[in-house]
């Protein structure tokens, strides 16, 4: 596997580094996360940063300040966030028909091939699956060490 290989990051796996009610998810979430920061090569969209912000504010048991809220999205938008552009909308689209995707995963899909990324990060697709280019991993079932053996 290429060292340089980017990691597109879903929705799911930023919200789970800051919900514990689930502390292995949060646990696991975490390590690659690390990683991605660690590593320089996550990535995101626009779609995944609005979801992460509007969700974070809402969904926990004890739900995010918005300060916090907003300065991970901050944070965020340095993954070189991708804008969702007509694009991006159009090979959603695609990916949609092809492979019978809801919309919101096609679209993370199309951004995620936008960016040039090897992986995409998400629990909602077939762990070890490959669409166009890029291998989706559920992060709860592998590590880093998937992409960086000496991690």
């Amino acid at each position: 596997m290429p060292n340089d290989s980017t990691v597109f990051v879903d929705t799911n796996v930023l919200l789970y580094a800051f919900d514990d009610r689930l502390a292995d998810k949060q646990e696991q979430a975490r390590r690659w996360l690390a990683w991605c920061w660690r590593t320089h090569r996550g990535r995101v969209s626009s779609q995944v940063v609005n979801e992460f912000y509007a969700n974070a504010l809402r969904k926990f048991t004890r739900t995010l300040p918005v300060d916090k809220a907003r300065a991970e999205v901050r944070r965020l938008w340095t993954w070189k966030a991708w804008p969702i552009d007509e694009e991006t909308v159009q090979g959603a689209w695609a990916l949609q028909d092809r492979f019978s995707l809801s919309y919101w995963d096609a679209l993370m899909l199309s951004a995620a091939h936008q960016l040039g990324c090897t992986f995409l990060l998400t629990e909602d697709l077939q762990h070890g699956q490959e669409i166009d280019g890029v291998q989706i991993v559920n992060p709860f079932l592998t590590g880093p060490e998937l992409i960086e053996p000496s991690v």
